[in-house]
């Protein structure tokens, strides 16, 4: 679909995101970009109408990480344009390929280096998303939009992915276009040499325990059949990060069944000889800020060098892209004895761990036993920085890739709700978001879009009263809670006021399951409130076994 007629900056932008495949987009008018929903309503492209523009960049996050396509946000200038910056800070520290697109004040009316104060003036825009982008650039007016926005687009797509924003002119949008040639977005991607994978063949050959870490990048580059074979093929566990998980089914002979950051899986790393770390860059939050002990070898798959040494020295660098790469060394190494005892070994640890999570909090073991029995395989979850979300972001036996969304690369309180209508949006199966009073508010006029949409989401909302993880933590330090506990709405009838079929329930057992059964099965919106406190698990930081020294 090309729209025809006078090549303005706004049909430029629109046919830019058609050539990218873009067929929904998340946004929120406003009188600077009335040119661009003028051009979109005769296009082919669907526009999604949300009520705040950080659910805008959520929605495209959660697009995005359902499918691995681009996820589109159009806002409008300085505080539209400001309001999507947490947003955005997540996608990027997620990788997720998200095109924010924000207008900007017209060229006619700028003087350089003064601020004359236009509506919406912000002394730099673009500035403010430099930190929190691949790429951030503001259109000139010698530049074509549709050139730019094309390499916009295909650079977030671009491993390693994540946001890139484009600032266009209000005025650039309804002048006729400029003449810019089209150019190309980076190099191809590196090709480990023979020699290197050899090396790391001698490497595998020498290792007695090797384990598998993988990672997001993994994950998007579509590494899970090829780690699985390489696993397979060592009798390695294979370990995965939070956005990992998933990459290989939970029924794999060497899926691991929980989080390093609990003491009996942390026993697989401490045992390892070598690690074949695979689209990671060991960060923080999954290594306990890095008090994981430096394997005695590491041998890291990675498309960025840099990336992939950060934080842990390997010895050894495969460049290129994770899937290719991975295919490559599980063709090469030896197949060795071992996996049937590994398989015997992973078995005893998932019982004995989902033993140790019901003496921990017999809450949080009926909440994931209700999510493996009540969702079908194709269902994604989406969940919050909340004590139920951390329990399902550890512990939940993922079944495929890009299954769930955990917004756990910047830590940003309110991303599940205006992330599910993007991934719900998908069509890859239910959406099931879950979420604490605390964060659900943060978005909760999205449900307005939701029935305006009839976007097919279950919000599992888990009223603790208040922020139950910062309670813990004031609890832990001896302290009484100050500040913690929230006063709310009653929350079936907030839902009910804006058409949203809802119910409340005491608990995660039997009348929950039900109602979690049957919302997913309806391809109508619904809330399920669970009345339910719960101690968070040993991944959440005030938790961790291990410390720094």
């Amino acid at each position: 679909m090309q729209l025809h007629g006078e090549p303005t900056g706004a049909t430029e932008l629109v046919n830019a995101l058609d050539q990218l495949g873009v067929r929904l987009v998340f946004g929120l008018p406003g009188v600077h970009n009335l040119p661009i929903w003028r051009v979109l309503a005769g296009s082919g492209i669907r526009v999604v109408g949300v009520r705040h523009e950080q659910a805008a960049v959520y929605a495209a996050d959660g697009y995005a990480r359902a499918t691995g396509r681009l996820g589109v946000a159009l806002v409008t200038t300085g505080p539209g344009a400001a309001n999507t910056l947490a947003a955005t800070g997540e996608a990027m520290a997620s990788g997720s390929p998200v095109l924010i697109v924000a207008t900007d004040i017209p060229v006619a009316l700028r003087r350089d280096g003064v601020y004359r104060g236009v509506l919406h003036e912000n002394r730099d825009q673009r500035s403010m998303f430099v930190p929190v982008t691949k790429q951030a650039h503001t259109v000139d007016q010698h530049q074509s939009v549709y050139v730019r926005a094309l390499h916009a687009g295909r650079l977030a797509l671009t491993a390693s992915t994540g946001p890139c924003y484009l600032g266009i002119p209000t005025d650039l949008l309804t002048r006729p276009g400029a003449h810019e040639p089209e150019f190309d977005v980076d190099a191809p991607p590196p090709v480990t040499d023979a020699a290197a994978l050899g090396k790391a063949v001698d490497m595998l050959a020498e290792a007695h325990r090797p384990v598998v870490w993988a990672g997001g990048g993994a994950l998007r580059a579509g590494a899970g059949d090829a780690i699985g074979a390489l696993a397979s093929s060592l009798g390695a566990p294979v370990l995965t990060t939070y956005m990992g998980r998933g990459i290989l089914p939970a029924d794999h002979p060497c899926a691991v069944p929980g989080p390093v950051h609990d003491p009996l899986v942390g026993e697989l790393w401490d045992e390892a000889d070598v690690v074949v770390a695979i689209g990671t860059d060991f960060d923080g939050m999954m290594t306990q800020n890095w008090a994981l002990p430096a394997p005695p070898r590491l041998i890291a798959i990675n498309i960025d060098e840099r990336d992939a040494g950060k934080n842990y020295v390997p010895d050894l660098v495969l460049l290129g892209d994770a899937q290719a790469v991975t295919h490559r060394l599980s063709e090469l190494v030896a197949s060795r004895d071992g996996l049937n005892a590994l398989t015997e070994r992973l078995a005893t640890l998932r019982v004995t761990v989902e033993q140790q999570v019901r003496a921990d909090e017999p809450a949080a073991a009926s909440l994931l036993e209700v999510f493996q029995r009540a969702l079908p395989p194709e269902a994604m979850v989406v969940v919050d920085m909340c004590v139920a979300g951390y329990w399902l972001g550890g512990y939940w036996r993922v079944p495929a890739p890009r299954k769930l969304a955990y917004p756990v690369g910047w830590g940003t309180l309110g991303f599940a709700f205006p992330a599910s209508l993007g991934a719900a949006l998908a069509g890859t199966g239910p959406v099931v978001c879950v979420c604490g009073d605390g964060g659900f508010l943060f978005a909760c006029g999205e449900l307005a879009t939701v029935v305006q949409e009839q976007i097919p989401v279950t919000i599992v909302l888990v009223d603790d009263g208040g922020y139950g993880m910062l309670r813990f933590d004031q609890l832990e330090a001896g302290d009484d809670p100050f500040g913690v506990d929230i006063v709310g709405p009653d929350l079936v009838a907030l839902a009910a006021s804006f058409g949203v079929h809802a119910t409340a329930v005491d608990g995660f057992g039997a009348d929950f399951e039900g109602a979690l059964a049957r919302s997913v099965r309806s391809d109508a919106p619904a809330m399920i409130v669970v009345r339910a406190a719960m101690r968070p698990p040993v991944t959440t930081s005030p938790r961790w076994y291990r410390t720094r020294r």
